[in-house]
């Protein structure tokens, strides 16, 4: 079947932490037989800071950024078998959304999938016109890359008919272990771009242990980070491409993970990044969200702050021979039951069985 997908970008991860998401699930699903078709808006840089050229499993189509170029690539949805409007594509989402669905064949199963659930569960509770509350009754489901039970009771209560997580995860063929390169040499490593709804949280759990810790070295890795007042000890290295992301988890003692404080406040919503990370058999620290024993154990798999003293204390104690074998572990625990292939063939049953309703009701009496 024909899927026409609606989102930031596959080809590029720049100012677009769901490329690999996007990655992992389209890939898995191209290997079950689906016929990809992604779109998306040449806007933001990505196009100048591509990761990956087009894969050979998936169509890419590049889109303008303008009326017409929007307007063009919704109408490439009218031969489509499922219709994927993502979340986030940053230019013409509401227009986006209504001009692909209206596109869609009769047949075809219409669906949103939010990459950022908990902050469009507020825009919408805060906007009742919004377009997308307005359209939720008329598609026929929503995926969300996290949330667990309080984003799908959030989209039922909202209008939704039906909502189903789909969880991050690891493409073991893209995210593994590598060996340390000096370029990231570190005792703490945290990778993830400067938004305004996560610096408090980053300021306590990775700079603050920073500025307490001035013989150990951190470093950082993202876009927006070019303050001039980060503490000595932090290495700034800017946005690191796809391709360096198993030496940048490989190489530090430890990795840092800190959610968005929509994210922490909502639970149950790994990163992508917390599976790279395993991947490459990191020691991952996370900041305490609801949830993480679903994915990884704590202490076992996975260490948990409660704010930036814990990951001071956590530091202090961190054996090379612990981090290891803490890495180790979270790496096992991902391959057996957090891989893409795993995730693809959740939503591929999800799919044709809805398909199968679907087409039923169409059928002329």
């Amino acid at each position: 079947m024909k899927m026409a997908f609606y989102g930031s970008s596959l080809v590029s991860s720049y100012w677009n932490g769901a490329a690999t998401y996007y990655r992992g699930i389209l890939h898995a699903l191209a290997r079950r037989g689906w016929d990809i078709h992604f779109y998306e808006p040449d806007a933001y840089d990505r196009q100048a800071n591509r990761d990956i050229d087009p894969p050979d499993w998936a169509s890419v189509h590049v889109w303008p950024a303008t009326d017409d170029g929007m307007r063009r690539a919704a109408a490439a949805a009218h031969d489509a078998d499922v219709v994927v409007k993502a979340s986030g594509v940053g230019v013409y989402d509401d227009e986006l959304l209504i001009s692909v669905m209206a596109a869609a064949p009769p047949h075809a199963l219409r669906i949103f999938w939010d990459v950022d659930a908990p902050a469009t569960i507020a825009s919408m509770r805060a906007e009742p016109a919004q377009p997308l509350r307005r359209a939720l009754p008329d598609l026929d489901m929503v995926f969300t890359y996290g949330g667990g039970p309080p984003v799908v009771a959030a989209y039922l209560e909202l209008g939704a008919v039906h909502c189903e997580p789909v969880y991050n995860a690891l493409d073991p063929e893209t995210h593994h272990p590598v060996p340390v390169d000096p370029r990231f040499a570190a005792d703490l490593g945290f990778l993830a771009n400067r938004l305004p709804d996560r610096e408090a949280r980053v300021e306590e759990f990775f700079f603050r242990p920073a500025r307490a810790m001035t013989e150990r070295r951190f470093l950082l890795g993202g876009s927006g980070w070019e303050a001039p007042h980060l503490p000595p000890n932090v290495r700034h290295i800017g946005h690191v491409f796809t391709n360096d992301h198993n030496a940048f988890n490989a190489s530090p003692r430890a990795l840092l993970n800190v959610a968005r404080d929509s994210m922490a406040a909502m639970g149950y919503s790994p990163a992508t990044r917390v599976f790279e990370a395993a991947g490459a058999a990191a020691c991952l620290i996370t900041d305490a969200w609801e949830g993480i024993e679903l994915f990884l154990t704590p202490g076992e798999e996975i260490l948990v702050a409660r704010d930036g003293r814990d990951v001071i204390d956590i530091l202090a104690q961190l054996s090379p021979e612990r981090a290891r074998a803490i890495g180790e572990a979270a790496r096992s625990r991902v391959l057996g039951e957090h891989t893409y292939e795993r995730r693809a063939a959740e939503v591929d049953a999800v799919l044709n069985i809805r398909s199968v309703v679907k087409r039923r009701r169409n059928v002329p009496a």
